[in-house]
């Protein structure tokens, strides 16, 4: 296990925040409808309501706002939404993946698709890039939670993987929060986050998400690359969207340049 720094997480480029966070809402609202339908409006009994609730706290989702959506999906509705994968490739063959909640899958697969060609990538079928990723656990919790030996020891005792620290922010990065990020197997991902949560209390995150096994450096496409996946983020039915871009300090001063 090697805890480490990495700063230049796309998930938390500076501009985007604000306006991904009235989308973010939605996103976190319509998850704790589908577990609340699916596996009953009690955390304690249904482990997926329990992480999607804890991951609107983290967001900082009012209380009133979590309610609701655990009601209307003990209420029935959540019901017709289907998840999907789509896998797709980006210029320079960098590789994405989207993942999506719909109750219409062929619009859904229209808006994705239009995406890719619009922005110069291309669809590609199941398991064209997944095979470049591994699914495994992410947990995050804010710097002021705990030192980086505290957090690195409690993670080894939990069971994790692999723990980065990012560093306090600077002007440049004003608008992101740094956070210690533990990574889990897919498997041992609950049982990691609730032996940290019982030691530093509830995780700003937890989530399954596709980590690139390799990342390809490609800085004067960097931009072009960002808009497909702030294209592909922006449509309604898109919870994430993975890649295997990596963040250097040239992709990243060309991502400033298009600010």
């Amino acid at each position: 296990m090697a805890g480490h720094s990495k700063w230049a997480n796309i998930q938390h480029r500076k501009g985007r925040q604000d306006k991904l966070r009235s989308k973010l809402f939605s996103k976190l609202a319509k998850d704790i409808a589908i577990a609340s339908k699916l596996g009953g409006p009690d955390p304690d009994m249904n482990p997926r309501l329990r992480l999607a609730i804890s991951n609107a706290k983290g967001q900082s989702m009012p209380k009133d706002n979590i309610q609701r959506a655990v009601d209307k999906g003990a209420g029935g509705d959540g019901a017709d939404y289907s998840e999907l994968r789509y896998e797709g490739f980006g210029p320079s063959g960098i590789g994405l993946i989207v993942e999506v909640s719909t109750d219409n899958t062929n619009r859904s697969a229209m808006e994705v698709r239009t995406a890719f060609s619009k922005m110069g990538g291309n669809m590609g079928e199941t398991g064209s890039v997944a095979f470049m990723f591994d699914q495994v656990g992410k947990i995050e919790y804010g710097l002021e939670t705990a030192s980086e030996d505290a957090v690195m020891e409690a993670a080894i005792e939990a069971g994790a993987d692999d723990v980065e620290h990012d560093e306090p922010n600077d002007d440049q990065w004003a608008e992101y929060e740094p956070v210690h990020t533990i990574w889990t197997a897919r498997d041992d991902l609950g049982a990691v986050s609730s032996a940290l949560e019982a030691v530093f209390g509830e995780a700003k995150s937890v989530n399954l998400v596709w980590k690139p096994q390799n990342e390809l450096d490609v800085p004067d496409k960097a931009a072009t690359i960002m808009r497909l996946v702030d294209a592909l983020e922006d449509l309604d039915d898109v919870n994430n969207v993975y890649h295997n871009m990596e963040m250097s300090e040239a992709a990243m001063a060309e991502l400033d340049s298009e600010e």
